[in-house]
């Protein structure tokens, strides 16, 4: 998005297509059958980003941004088709699960922050941090000593401390 909004339109294309996947899954699973409704509703929403895309901050995460786009676009639609929906109470709890997108937004920016490190070091933190390897086991799968897998993952973890500090309130890109 950032790119996007420097005039990179190689950047904006790609933005657009993964928003689109993405925007596509999360209609389909609130609207069931109605498909054609789904496909409408992508469209709007990226019509709709695309109008506001100046209001964006990047300081703050892209996808709350465009899922709040989409979920107000949502709520139109359900205004416009006079749906109200009816739910039994003992199905009530799915009404507040969890949605399965804050996991996935959580991985992207570990990567993205991670992608900023040294291919080695960032491997690393990932088989130590987010694998759950002993320093010995990641040690072994790079051929390196325990010690030293020990200071590249506090290397590495220090250098991200430093990165999120520098750029203020700590959320990623």
């Amino acid at each position: 998005m950032l790119k996007s909004l420097d005039g990179d339109a190689k950047a904006y294309t790609r933005l657009l297509a993964e928003l689109t996947r993405h925007l596509r899954a999360y209609y389909s699973r609130r609207l069931g059958d109605a498909q054609d409704d789904a496909e409408d509703l992508v469209q709007d929403t990226l019509i709709a980003m695309h109008r506001r895309r100046d209001s964006y901050d990047p300081k703050q995460p892209l996808t709350a941004w465009v899922y709040a786009i989409a979920r107000y676009r949502l709520i139109d639609h359900y205004r416009r088709r006079k749906v109200r929906k009816a739910v039994p109470l003992e199905d009530a709890a799915e009404l507040f699960a969890a949605d399965d997108i804050e996991p996935a937004m959580a991985r992207r920016d570990v990567s993205k922050l991670l992608d900023r490190l040294p291919a080695g070091r960032a491997a690393l933190i990932r088989a130590t941090k987010l694998e759950g390897l002993s320093n010995a086991e990641a040690g072994e799968r790079v051929g390196l000593s325990e010690g030293a897998v020990k200071v590249n993952v506090h290397r590495g973890l220090k250098s991200l401390s430093r990165t999120r500090d520098a750029e203020g309130d700590g959320t990623p890109p």
